[in-house]
């Protein structure tokens, strides 16, 4: 088969490497579906989304609809010659009538070991749960939230210091390696074979809040860690420092210190290249923060810079 003709469907950087891997590939991408231009920044200027940057410099028509539901959405992508549809985070549902466009099908790049974790977080929710890891799976893309038969699919161990932004990119990188030996097995085979999931087994990734990122020193210096390195892409993990928000990017928990009983959880208990804070179990090296308007600074410039003493704590 050499007649494949590709739409590539996805928004954000964890769907760029996919779309470059299989233009490199010398695979033809007809066009290219992402979401609009969003205002971001302090000028709330429009910007394009990361896959639009890419597919404009790659030369590959991109289209921009609002939703897909649309007679106008429809009609215009039934105009494109194309025969597969390759999704990777696109962000908006696809109805069954443009499902039904490819002769060779549509298919997912997931960023879970599906059936766990079908939704909009899988990479937050793993890490917050302490799985031990997790994957890509590639799947068929079905009307019901990522339920498709699955194609093929790899783990990866999950590190301890793993946060959402280093597990994205190492999840980015296996996928576009995976969607391109899926690809290049359609072209051999002219089909796929795939396996049901367990309906069982099924997780559901939530999309993650700010009030989620708030972090609670009641809690287990393992759980916080996890929930720093969960938020360290937006939202931010976050506690309160002499009223003000406090942005904590990087932390880790120890298990053996002696701590005595009247230290209350949040509180400072040694300073040096860290910060030593008391939990609900156990303590935490916080090792990077940020104040509001403030930049990043390791642990020893932020106790220099704001004068820290063991008087000092963090509030929930």
């Amino acid at each position: 088969m050499n007649s494949l003709k590709i739409i590539f469907a996805g928004t954000p950087d964890f769907a760029v490497l996919a779309m470059e891997s299989l233009h490199e590939a010398n695979y033809k991408i007809v066009g290219v579906l992402t979401q609009p231009d969003r205002p971001s920044g302090r000028g709330l200027k429009l910007n394009p989304s990361p896959v639009k940057v890419k597919a404009n410099q790659l030369n590959i028509p991109v289209y921009q609809p609002s939703e897909l539901k649309s007679k106008e959405s429809y009609e215009a992508l039934a105009a494109v010659d194309f025969n597969v549809m390759i999704v990777a985070a696109y962000g908006l549902i696809i109805p069954q009538s443009i499902l039904d466009l490819p002769s060779l099908g549509c298919f997912n790049i997931h960023a879970s070991l599906l059936p766990r974790w079908r939704g909009a977080a899988p990479i937050h929710r793993a890490i917050l749960m302490g799985d031990e890891k997790t994957g890509v799976t590639i799947m068929r893309l079905v009307q019901k939230l990522d339920a498709g038969d699955m194609v093929k699919k790899v783990e990866v161990k999950i590190d301890k210091k793993d946060t959402t932004e280093k597990l994205t990119k190492k999840l980015a990188k296996l996928g576009a390696h995976l969607m391109t030996e899926v690809i290049n097995e359609l072209i051999e085979k002219g089909t796929l074979q795939s396996i049901a999931q367990d309906e069982a087994s099924v997780t559901y990734a939530e999309k993650v809040t700010k009030e989620e990122a708030k972090i609670d020193w009641e809690d287990s210096a393992i759980v916080i860690a996890r929930k720093i390195h969960a938020f360290n892409a937006y939202p931010i993990a976050q506690t309160q420092y002499h009223g003000k928000i406090c942005k904590i990017w990087d932390a880790e928990p120890i298990e053996v210190i002696d701590v005595e009983q009247t230290v209350k959880a949040g509180q400072f208990i040694k300073l040096d290249e860290s910060i030593y804070v008391k939990c609900g179990e156990g303590v935490l090296l916080v090792k990077e923060l940020q104040m509001p308007n403030g930049k990043r600074l390791h642990a020893k410039d932020f106790i220099a810079g704001y004068r820290l003493t063991l008087n000092d704590s963090f509030k929930s």
